[in-house]
């Protein structure tokens, strides 16, 4: 049975779709919706062609990943994210970055744990304990899961800046539970 979700996630700070197959290859169309349809009739150039600013996608024959939330190194994370995972994922956010990257933030991650947990179809075969290192650049992480339905994180990036991008390192730290 194919581990695939899709969510369309509307709020007053952001319109959220968010389609996910977690292992891979194709995926389901989001639904049909008048301020997405209106929206990318206002991303056409000239001939009709939509504007490409998919900066955070790749298409390979195992693998389709978009995602565009407007915050770019967001974007680049979640990205990563489905990549190293085997996942095929499309995300798409309009928020209200104008005013700040809170609300996109934290409403496109609350969709993509939606459409995560939705995919799963539970947790019945799944080991309980998970682990992995990841060599990134200069950096060595580590990861420590526990499906146990008991949330619990502890973080330590050492971050010494405000932003990183568009993305406000206090994001970070939200996002990730602190």
């Amino acid at each position: 049975m194919p581990r695939t979700s899709t969510l369309n996630r509307d709020t007053n700070e952001t319109k959220i779709q968010v389609s996910i197959n977690l292992d891979g290859g194709e995926l389901s169309p989001f639904e049909q919706s008048d301020f997405w349809d209106a929206f990318d009739k206002k991303n056409l150039n000239g001939e009709g062609e939509k504007i490409d600013k998919d900066h955070a996608t790749q298409k390979s024959n195992s693998q389709e990943i978009n995602v565009d939330t407007g915050i770019g190194f967001l974007d680049h994370m979640i990205h990563a994210l489905a990549k190293h995972a085997g996942w095929s994922l499309r995300i798409r956010c309009k928020g209200d970055i104008h005013i700040d990257d809170h609300h996109t933030a934290e409403d496109a991650c609350l969709a993509l744990g939606g459409v995560f947990k939705n995919a799963l179809q539970g947790s019945t075969g799944l080991a309980r304990f998970g682990y992995a290192y990841a060599p990134l650049d200069e950096a060595l992480s580590r990861a420590v899961i526990d499906l146990s339905n008991r949330p619990f994180s502890v973080i330590e990036l050492g971050l010494k800046r405000e932003k990183i991008g568009d993305l406000s390192c206090g994001m970070l730290m939200a996002l990730l539970g602190e």
